[in-house]
């Protein structure tokens, strides 16, 4: 589906995506449950922290990309390190993309094209055939693909520095991912529902929750979901702030099981852990990283730090490798880590602590990272240094 998308409407340049984007809110009909007549639209004003650093870049001359050889399923050769693959950036404030290897070399980057229509990367996750980057940005209210190969902006939903409730329009969007069906999902926050998009029309498919009413009560109604992802089997698992309920719903959107997670004040994106558990980051400070099993509602394992060098400061997504050990990105101290799930010692990191910039080794608010299992970079940069 992505391809034929991205072959029938093209839209390389940045300014065409703006305009395109624009062109479709204008004239998109009304989602379903909502009034024939469409929802007021607000305009944001946007501050100089939603700017950040504006259009920089690591100076790093890139590689060619190596072609997509493997899978989520199947990855790439793991590299002899802590870090098994090379991690895709969602470096926020710094308005990139930034790819960075287990042995911390840029590869790979995407620097804001115009900062009108690409501000403040979110989230980033690859689709399932690791051909397409698909980024949220919850300040600047759109979401957009982009091509990996070509580093091109593709597609853009939504309208940047605008909110609404009505059809092509987000309030705070959050962790947008491409299905394996096809379909586009996004946490729309401050909607207070979860959307269910066709990437070809820009079309709403279905729509959980329900726009002003923000309480959980799913599947009918949300209290400002950050996120939903999924499971290999179909199912979904959602993440809502007041409360810290996570639940896990069908495809058709049946409670399958929702429970308040422990020892969290602030959810942020909740995973799949090994053994049927869920591991959660808790974004606070000092923020931690929580991983229970939702059948007992019991912590099985959990880091939190009061202060010095090992506390997080608001952590937004852990995941858990496959050796056990714990991958997540430190927001507001300026780095991605790996902590080592038996000793609890940081064994990898990326950004100097405390430290913003955007040259090598630096980051400001990396907000999000993906695992790039497709590329297979160890084999493309043997005997580069």
């Amino acid at each position: 589906m992505l391809s034929r998308f991205t072959a029938a409407a093209p839209l390389r340049a940045s300014l065409l995506a703006a305009a395109a984007c624009f062109a479709f809110a204008a004239s998109a009909a009304e989602p379903s449950g909502e009034t024939t007549k469409q929802p007021a639209v607000h305009p944001v004003t946007v501050t100089e922290e939603m700017t950040g650093a504006g259009i920089v870049s690591s100076g790093v001359t890139l590689p060619p990309p190596p072609p997509v050889t493997g899978s989520r399923a199947h990855p790439v050769p793991a590299w002899d390190s802590p870090l098994p693959w090379p991690i895709l950036i969602a470096d926020r404030r710094n308005n990139r993309l930034l790819e960075v290897t287990p042995d911390k070399r840029i590869v790979w980057e995407f620097p804001s094209p115009n900062l009108k229509i690409y501000r403040g990367n979110d989230d980033v996750n690859f689709t399932p055939d690791g051909k397409t980057l698909v980024i949220n940005e919850e300040d600047n209210y759109d979401i957009h693909f982009v091509d990996y190969q070509t580093r091109a902006l593709t597609w853009t939903y939504g309208v940047s520095d605008t909110w609404s409730r009505g059809e092509g329009y987000l309030n705070f969007p959050d962790d947008a991912r491409l299905l394996p069906d096809g379909r586009m999902t996004v946490a729309d926050i401050r909607n207070c529902r979860l959307l269910f998009i066709n990437p070809d029309s820009g079309k709403t498919l279905a729509q959980w929750g329900k726009p002003g009413v923000c309480k959980h009560n799913p599947p009918e109604t949300f209290a400002f979901p950050n996120d939903i992802n999924y499971y290999d089997n179909g199912d979904f698992l959602v993440t809502e702030i007041p409360d810290a309920w996570i639940s896990r719903l069908g495809k058709d959107g049946h409670v399958v099981w929702s429970v308040k997670g422990p020892h969290l004040r602030y959810p942020s994106d909740a995973r799949a852990a090994s053994d049927g558990n869920v591991i959660v980051a808790d974004f606070t400070k000092p923020g931690g990283v929580v991983i229970f099993n939702p059948a007992t509602g019991k912590v099985v394992w959990e880091y939190r730090v009061k202060e010095g060098e090992k506390m997080l400061d608001h952590p937004s997504l852990a995941e858990e490798l496959p050796n056990g050990n714990i991958l997540l990105n430190d927001d507001h101290r300026e780095r991605v880590l790996i902590i080592d799930r038996q000793s609890k010692e940081f064994i990898w990191q990326y950004g100097k602590t405390d430290t913003r910039g955007h040259t090598p080794g630096l980051l400001w608010y990396p907000d999000s990272q993906d695992l790039d299992y497709y590329h297979d970079w160890k084999a493309a940069l043997a005997g580069k240094h």
